[in-house]
């Protein structure tokens, strides 16, 4: 029996295809909500008549929230039904788009966007919600699906409310994401099973405490975090740079061309199952290896060719393939860690790894106006060599231990050899980690 005490009805590995499709498709649209403004921003600033200041406090409105989320709500999956939590949080999600899309005001409008990305955390409640369904031997494919969904709303959201807004005004993305919210929450209500927290009783306070306490506790997941941090720095690098690169000689595109060249970075999707599949066959420290080189060669690629702009897409390819296959590596060990606390390890993880995305688009911003595109390749590529530095010290520490006690890896070993397995179910029957 898990540490979860479902019935058998609702052991992991009773996640169908279908209960995945949809538990990818909430996550994408419950995030994408806190992507609609950033084309929208001078087309409010308009109708409201706010600054641009004010208008653009939205994006940032929309991050203090999302922050929040991570380290108040999500924790709290391990502590009630995770089915109520999920669909709670998306009718929230619903109505807090329902209430920005009618403000009459730059304050309301605030608050909404706020409230919005608050809510949208349910997205990370489902994510180790789908870790819970799963077989532990199809666990890293699931995660990469139910990330890919994430991955999708944040890329295609920027579009859609981009091509609505010209039919109907800004307002009309927030409408009709609303509804989609409300039926997702429905549809999550009626085909989500029961699977009960084992933290039940614990009070709110203990709970925010143990989910700190964790980062302390357990070194993989520091370590992991760390690692996240560092490769989301670096991919963020890209993320804020692109626009200051194309919107000056010798591109000079537009806001629109600007926003459908990010959507190479769609081929992340590809990457999260594909990485998800060789993570649940042994190879989780081959692919975090593959990825943080990836990452670092994609970087002295973009460096050393310029700004020519078929280099350009070959690198800014590689560094969508390399972030998702990290990150995909890292929920694969980290997840495997306590599985009844793993909201709140989900909770610390993703804190980490969106407070080293912020760390690397402010230190673009700074970078780019004293040395241009070759100082940001300078900075992405330090950065992404720290995810290097932590990978190779994570295995010259975990070899340097088998030594120590005797132990090799064996067949039938855990898929993360040098990590420990999951401590409420046997591990999966595989090829050992190579």
């Amino acid at each position: 029996m898990t540490t979860d005490s479902v019935s058998p009805r609702e052991q992991p590995g009773t996640l169908g295809r279908g209960l995945l499709l949809l538990m990818a498709t909430a996550t994408g649209l419950s995030v994408a909500g806190n992507y609609f403004a950033q084309p929208l921003l001078d087309l409010i600033g308009r109708d409201l008549h706010v600054g641009s200041t004010l208008a653009a406090l939205v994006v940032t409105a929309a991050q203090t929230g999302y922050a929040l989320g991570l380290i108040l709500l999500v924790p709290l999956g391990d502590v009630t039904d995770r089915r109520r939590l999920s669909v709670g949080l998306f009718v929230a999600t619903a109505a807090f788009l329902a209430l920005t899309a009618a403000a009459p005001n730059g304050p309301v409008l605030l608050a909404g966007t706020v409230l919005t990305a608050l809510a949208s955390v349910g997205a990370q409640v489902v994510v180790p919600y789908a870790a819970g369904l799963a077989a532990p031997e199809e666990r890293g494919r699931v995660v990469g699906v139910v990330m890919s969904g994430i991955l999708l709303g944040g890329l295609l959201a920027r579009t859609a409310s981009g091509a609505l807004s010209e039919l109907g005004g800004w307002r009309t993305i927030y409408w009709v994401n609303a509804l989609l919210m409300a039926g997702m929450a429905v549809l999550l209500h009626r085909h989500l099973p029961r699977l009960p927290a084992a933290g039940a009783g614990m009070s709110y306070p203990a709970l925010l405490r143990s989910t700190v306490a964790l980062l302390r506790e357990e070194p993989v997941l520091r370590r992991r975090s760390a690692l996240g941090a560092l490769s989301l720095a670096s991919y963020s690098v890209q993320l804020t740079a692109l626009t200051f690169l194309l919107a000056r000689p010798p591109y000079g595109w537009s806001e629109s061309a600007i926003g459908l060249f990010g959507l190479v970075g769609a081929l992340g999707v590809v990457t999260m199952t594909f990485a998800g599949r060789l993570n649940d066959r042994g190879h989780v420290q081959a692919v975090t290896g593959a990825g943080v080189l990836l990452l670092t060669g994609s970087w002295v690629l973009l460096g050393v060719a310029g700004e020519s702009l078929v280099w350009l897409v070959v690198g800014i390819v590689g560094l969508n393939v390399a972030q998702q296959a990290v990150l995909n590596s890292n929920q694969a060990v980290v997840y495997a860690i306590r599985p009844d606390a793993r909201n709140r390890i989900n909770s610390a993880f993703m804190t980490s790894f969106f407070a080293g995305g912020a760390v690397g688009s402010a230190l673009t911003s700074v970078v780019w106006t004293r040395g241009g595109w070759p100082a940001v390749c300078a900075l992405g590529a330090v950065l992404a060599a720290g995810t290097v530095l932590l990978w190779v010290a994570e295995r010259v520490g975990a070899r340097r231990e088998r030594v120590g006690t005797g132990t090799a890896a064996e067949p039938g070993a855990p898929a993360v050899r040098d990590e420990p397995a999951p401590r409420d179910e046997p591990a999966p029957r595989h090829a050992p980690v190579r």
